[in-house]
């Protein structure tokens, strides 16, 4: 009788697990040979160009400026000035439509951060990374064609760059006096080509004054890097460069930065070569429904060098016992307070924050009503019962700057200057010259009155991606461990982190009914057995 019951006990195990198992690795047999994880892409830059530009006589003239050389592209290159004038890297604007329903234009020229307070009034530093000579004040030109910078982009001789301070002018080297030796412009206008990381690198790995300082995911090192930094980048990998995902059509770059942008258009996605279902299995691919890919794909961030986490201009001003400007350094190796900037914090190997993000974001301008502390200087919108939310891994940047304390709205800085005494901060060390002139020039009204505020921006990271060995395990995020990815992340349920009356209860209630439905085939087979006899 026992031998009996146990071979029944077995019989109903098998008849009630084997065919969902069967099921199962079927159905991740089948997902595997659809969805094949290798992507066939044709990269860049295994392009060769059919076109021999040091063939082209007017590329052998002597060009006197940088301007000069624009038009000479031009005169073959038609239309590609109206190309170009109508992207946002010319313009440093977007039109958007704003929470209220207001339209205007939005960007990075008038965007106020918690780096360098805003980009206006800080034109010869910031203005370097404009794809233009000579912004160096209002005056500069928007439709004068000439005033397009084409090499900075299409340069492959790495001997251009633009100049410190320079308001997009040319130099040699980037820290060279105005008067320093311009490029060799013959040299480079005859050896140009499509866009390689060493053009893209200078302004996106260097924005806001430094390697890294400010994405966290781009950095110099990606010029030559590995898979264990980024799988796509490696030169031990596909060794790939910023346009084979970021593609381009008229010379518009397709991939808005969420800091400076709205609108949830001219994305790039991940899915875009992986497809929705790259791991040919069932539960990774439903993830995919409420967890953005970068989630689980980039676990750290600053993998080579420190990315600076907070930044506290009201410690800016002091002076040495001399009366010289400070600076000081953290184990790091990196400042952690300048006397022109304040007090810093950095680290490497960052854990991201995780945030709901439905690819729309808003932005608080100069001019906006500061309603609560800390100021959130761009959200991220998104919530777990939103349908086009998934949790985003992201760097938040904190920090301490002036806003005007009657009027409750930022200050923008004169930062940036060429000579002492007219009032930059950076050379003056004058907190009330500097923000009367920073709000003129933006024509801002100013009461007189400031303080200082605490306030975040917000980076989803989206580079810097880990080879497969080293992306999150389950239990990083399935865990009630404090320390778990995901334990701040609210209004959801999910299984191994979270309690629920209405989910366990389910949840032991079908175990039980299973048990008991085990337990009475087993009961009838022995009441049947025994009447038979």
């Amino acid at each position: 009788m026992q031998k009996s019951l146990v071979s029944q006990l077995i019989t109903v195990i098998v008849v009630l697990v084997l065919p969902g198992f069967i099921i199962y690795q079927t159905f991740k047999q089948a997902s595997k040979q659809l969805n094949p994880h290798e992507v066939s892409i044709k990269l860049k830059e295994e392009h060769v160009s059919s076109t021999d530009h040091s063939l082209f006589p007017i590329l052998q003239e002597k060009f006197e400026r940088p301007q000069d050389l624009t038009a000479a592209c031009l005169s073959c290159h038609t239309e590609r000035d109206k190309e170009v004038m109508a992207t946002a890297h010319w313009t440093w604007l977007r039109e958007v439509v704003r929470p209220n329903g207001e339209k205007m234009m939005v960007g990075k020229k008038n965007i106020p951060n918690n780096f360098c307070t805003g980009a206006t009034g800080n034109n010869g530093s910031c203005m370097r990374c404009h794809i233009g000579y000579g912004w160096a004040d209002e005056t500069f030109d928007f439709n004068e064609p000439t005033n397009i910078d084409c090499i900075v982009c299409h340069d492959r001789t790495n001997s251009y760059v633009k100049r410190k301070g320079g308001a997009g002018m040319p130099s040699t080297v980037a820290n060279a006096t105005p008067d320093a030796p311009v490029p060799n412009y013959n040299y480079i206008a005859q050896n140009v080509g499509l866009p390689s990381r060493h053009n893209c690198g200078p302004c996106h790995f260097e924005g806001g004054g430094g390697n890294n300082v400010k994405h966290g995911d781009l950095e110099m090192a990606l010029l030559n890097t590995t898979r264990k930094v980024d799988v796509h980048m490696a030169v031990d990998g596909k060794n790939m460069v910023c346009i084979d995902c970021h593609t381009t059509e008229r010379h518009n770059i397709m991939g808005r930065q969420y800091s400076v942008s709205a609108d949830n258009t001219n994305r790039i996605h991940c899915e875009q070569c992986h497809t929705a279902t790259p791991h040919g299995d069932m539960i990774l691919d439903n993830h995919y429904r409420k967890v953005a890919c970068q989630t689980c794909h980039i676990p750290i961030y600053a993998k080579v060098n420190p990315t600076k986490l907070y930044w506290d201009w009201s410690e800016a001003g002091r002076r040495d016992e001399n009366g010289d400007f400070i600076t000081e350094y953290d184990t790091y190796g990196k400042y952690n307070y300048l006397s022109i900037k304040g007090r810093f914090v950095w680290d490497k190997d960052v854990i991201p924050e995780y945030h709901w993000f439905n690819g729309t974001a808003s932005h608080f301008l100069y001019g906006d009503t500061i309603t609560e502390i800390p100021v959130q200087m761009n959200r991220l919108y998104g919530e777990a019962t939103c349908p086009d939310s998934k949790i985003w891994p992201v760097k938040v940047h904190r920090g301490k700057q002036p806003f005007d304390s009657e009027y409750r709205t930022i200050i923008a800085m004169k930062l940036a200057g060429e000579e002492v005494g007219e009032g930059a901060f950076w050379l003056d060390l004058d907190w009330e010259r500097s923000i009367e002139l920073g709000m003129d020039y933006n024509n801002l009204p100013y009461s007189g009155n400031w303080e200082f505020v605490r306030t975040e921006v917000y980076w989803p990271i989206n580079h810097q991606v880990s080879p497969k060995e080293h992306v999150l395990n389950c239990v990083d995020c399935h865990t009630r461990n404090e320390k778990g990815r995901l334990a701040s992340l609210n209004g959801f349920y999910m299984p191994g982190r979270d309690y629920s009356k209405t989910a366990d209860f389910a949840g032991f209630s079908f175990i039980l009914l299973t048990l008991l439905g085990v337990l009475t085939h087993i009961a009838l087979r022995i009441y049947w057995s025994r009447t038979s006899d």
